[in-house]
């Protein structure tokens, strides 16, 4: 069975264009979502991944109407082949029912992974710069090391941590890390 997929981002947009396509690749059912590309949910595409089943094909007219990145994409076309379901996209003319097109899709995504790797490497490499010319990276710290040392003697005076926790306006757990991590410095 061949389901075509169309999604709009704005009611300013027209599905009309895409759903013609759609029937005119012979497609048997038209489903059609009005949510923004950037959604991570879209419960019409996600119902229509669910029911696929061996041997139907996902028609779409346009790959970006189906993932909003390339790797929400490949996982996208994982989860179809997962179904035993292939993809077909009229614009692009990439059909994952056939060893061209699978190879085609497979090839974009080995280029999505080692983008991937390159801005992980990047990254890394410059906070390592910044941490060699002595530059704090990180999420600064909750507790200063004064506030710290004040809710050790509110402490170990009798004072519930929980209490001293609220007036310095950090949850229980920060305050606790936060005195482990100041015991471990000295």
């Amino acid at each position: 069975m061949k389901i075509g997929y169309a999604r709009i981002s704005t009611t300013d947009q027209s599905l009309q264009s895409q759903i013609d396509a759609l029937t005119a690749a012979g497609c048997d059912e038209v489903v059609s979502d009005e949510v923004s590309g950037a959604a991570t949910k879209r419960p019409k595409l996600d119902k229509l991944l669910a029911r696929l089943g061996q041997g139907d094909v996902l028609v779409v007219v346009r790959l970006d109407r189906l993932g909003r990145s390339l790797p929400h994409l490949i996982d996208v076309v994982r989860t179809i082949e997962a179904r035993g379901a292939g993809l077909l996209s009229l614009s692009e003319a990439i059909d994952t029912t056939t060893a061209g097109g699978r190879l085609i899709f497979h090839l974009m995504g080995a280029l999505a992974q080692f983008e991937r790797t390159l801005i992980i490497e990047r990254t890394q490499a410059g906070l390592q710069a910044a941490r060699k010319r002595g530059a704090k990276v990180g999420r600064p710290r909750a507790l200063t090391t004064d506030q710290v040392k004040h809710a050790n003697a509110l402490i170990a005076n009798g004072e519930p941590p929980a209490s001293v926790a609220r007036s310095l306006k950090v949850d229980r757990a920060t305050l606790y890390r936060a005195m482990a991590s100041a015991k471990g410095r000295t």
